[in-house]
């Protein structure tokens, strides 16, 4: 199967991120991990639920959320073959 274009453009930009990486232990917030990331908080959103990006944390208050550091340079290291773990495979529509 061919890949996309989207997915040739997002490895690139990961790449050019990968020098600012993260340590491997500890949380990031949105505020810093949008700089590493070349997504916007909503396609974030709807990866988390397709189990394609890490899953946020709860840290404290509901409105306090974080990555783990590991999860977020895995994600980087693949980003479009990363799957969460614990995500259910996602299911193609046939009519």
């Amino acid at each position: 199967m061919p890949r996309k274009p989207e997915a040739d453009q997002l490895n690139t930009a990961v790449a050019i991120a990968m020098p600012q990486l993260l340590p491997p232990e500890g949380y990031t917030r949105w505020s810093d991990l949008k700089r590493l990331v070349p997504l916007s908080h909503e396609s974030v959103r709807k990866r988390e639920l397709a189990g394609r990006f890490p899953k946020r944390v709860q840290l404290g208050s509901a409105r306090c959320v974080a990555w783990k550091n590991q999860e977020i340079l895995c994600w980087l290291a693949d980003p479009s073959g990363y799957r969460a773990e614990g995500a259910a495979p996602s299911l193609a529509y046939v009519p």
